[in-house]
């Protein structure tokens, strides 16, 4: 699978977290997909920080990562690990 594939799709993973946390959705819903080599996933948070606090959820997304790698193994049938950049 490459990049611009889990691209086309991640509005699905994020509906699809949504569904199931919503508080996995909100650690997530910012990220940019950076990277995909095949085995992980890149997402870059650079954005989000321009925001200022009220939108740091980095700790929330080291709770929530397990979800969002079962939510894309669901959807795409790939099994990822996550990484932030």
């Amino acid at each position: 699978m490459e990049l611009h594939e889990i691209r086309d799709r991640w509005n699905a993973i994020l509906d699809a977290l949504l569904k199931q946390d919503r508080v996995a959705w909100l650690a997530f819903f910012d990220a940019r997909l950076a990277d995909f080599d095949g085995t992980t996933l890149t997402l870059d948070f650079s954005d989000s920080g321009k925001l200022g606090a009220a939108h740091e959820y980095s700790a929330a997304r080291i709770k929530q990562r397990q979800l969002l790698v079962a939510t894309i193994k669901e959807l795409l049938q790939i099994d990822v690990e996550i990484i932030e950049q």
